[in-house]
């Protein structure tokens, strides 16, 4: 039999019979749709996150400040010097022992993103010029009002960048959902591995759909960047 035959053969085996691609196609849905919440709400918790950071640095250190402070450092600390996959299994077998895997999923693969969020963030609010800050007070703008009508669209244009770099890391991490049942596209190419007994077929087309994926984003990434510096110029 010759090489391509061979090869069709193994696609047939693993793909076709009984329908074995599904497994494929509902495993990449569930990657899809984690990542995509998971994203969602690590921004919010960043921007949440950052914000308080920022205010603390700049000097509003009242109580609540303070408590507030001391639960972000806390959270940024053990959630990026935790493993991804320990910190699932946490959130699955000892927090939320009951409720649907995939909320779940999202919940943790949300959470730990927010913590590297908030540092992009941070370092983004950080990096527009102070003036602007003093250009909104000496408007008539509150700190609040200067932060989120000034600070803070700037900033997010400053990490565009840097949050497509969390949407694909996050998009590679998710790879580890099946340590909690969820069949994720890794997980769906692992089932057909156990039941054709053949690993290189169904894990080579795993790698590349997440590289196809990835590709397809950078190159989102650099249209983005190339408006962002055009805009700039302007």
């Amino acid at each position: 039999m010759s090489f391509f035959a061979t090869i069709g053969q193994h696609l047939y085996d693993d793909f076709v019979v009984e329908g074995r691609y599904m497994y494929i196609l509902q495993g990449l849905g569930n990657t899809v749709v984690i990542t995509i919440f998971a994203l969602i709400l690590g921004l919010a918790l960043g921007v949440i996150s950052s914000i308080i950071n920022v205010f603390y640095a700049n000097g509003k250190r009242g109580p609540l400040m303070r408590v507030l402070k001391v639960i972000v450092s806390i959270y940024i600390t053990v959630i990026r010097g935790t493993p991804t996959v320990v910190q699932l299994m946490i959130m699955y077998f000892v927090i939320l022992t009951s409720g649907s895997p995939l909320v779940i999923a999202i919940l943790a693969f949300g959470i730990n993103s927010g913590a590297y969020v908030s540092e992009v963030f941070r370092s983004g609010i950080q990096s527009v010029d102070y003036g602007q800050t003093e250009a909104g007070r000496s408007l008539g703008l509150s700190a609040n009002q200067t932060m989120f009508k000034i600070v803070l669209p700037q900033a997010i244009k400053n990490v565009t960048p840097a949050i497509f770099n969390e949407f694909i890391t996050l998009l590679k991490e998710t790879s580890v959902s099946g340590y909690v049942g969820i069949q994720d596209l890794t997980k769906g190419g692992d089932i057909i591995r156990s039941i054709t007994y053949d690993a290189f077929t169904p894990l080579l087309l795993v790698a590349g759909i997440y590289l196809v994926i990835v590709i397809g984003l950078t190159q989102i990434q650099h249209v983005v960047e190339r408006r962002l510096q055009k805009s700039d110029r302007h």
